[in-house]
């Protein structure tokens, strides 16, 4: 019984770290995806940083949207989460600056912009909407952070290869990171289906 529970788990948390991709399958997550890729070392950081602030933000709303829903004012979770999640940003974004500022300086506006970061609320959004229980809804999270951080590591990887090579002009900077970055989406749809 135990095994099972724990294979679900972390069936759950591959699902959506490689399957459902929330930066390669719904666009969640897209600003920093793309402004925070060109070094390695900064990708690793701000993943670290979003996963850090997914899962803590799906630990809290998780009870509080329960609270919300008993009260019967459940409407009131779209802003509830933007208030928790500003809060928890704040917190590492303190934490960030004081114990690393080389990497506070790399983040630079993409840090306080994790604030409205889509894949942090959509996250707490979704795992409301689907009535998940909160072993779930934290799967979900782990599983969505770890994605998202492994997704911008590898294309902060592959973005430091295409800068060193020979790449058409017009196709130069962003034009080709949208093309790899839409391969990358391709490569893990190919993903689909392995778990169900």
């Amino acid at each position: 019984m135990v095994w099972n529970l724990i294979v679900a788990f972390l069936l759950a948390i591959t699902n959506a770290m490689l399957m459902n991709n929330v930066t390669l399958s719904r666009f969640y997550g897209v600003c920093p995806f793309l402004g925070v890729s060109k070094k390695s070392s900064s990708a690793l950081g701000m993943g670290a940083a979003v996963t850090f602030v997914i899962v803590l933000a799906a630990a809290i709303c998780w009870p509080i949207y329960q609270l919300l829903d008993y009260c019967d004012i459940a409407y009131m979770d779209t802003i509830t989460y933007i208030l928790v999640i500003a809060s928890i940003v704040q917190l590492v974004e303190m934490f960030i600056k004081k114990f690393s500022p080389a990497l506070y300086k790399a983040l630079g506006v993409y840090l306080p912009l994790i604030t409205t970061n889509c894949a942090v609320l959509g996250v707490a959004q979704g795992n409301s909407s689907q009535g998940l229980n909160f072993a779930q809804s934290m799967a979900e999270a782990i599983g969505t952070g770890l994605g998202f951080a492994l997704v911008i590591f590898i294309f902060s990887c592959i973005r430091y290869r295409l800068d060193a090579s020979n790449v058409p002009k017009a196709f130069k900077g962003i034009p080709i990171a949208l093309a790899t970055a839409a391969l990358m989406s391709l490569a893990f749809l190919g993903l689909s289906g392995m778990i169900g």
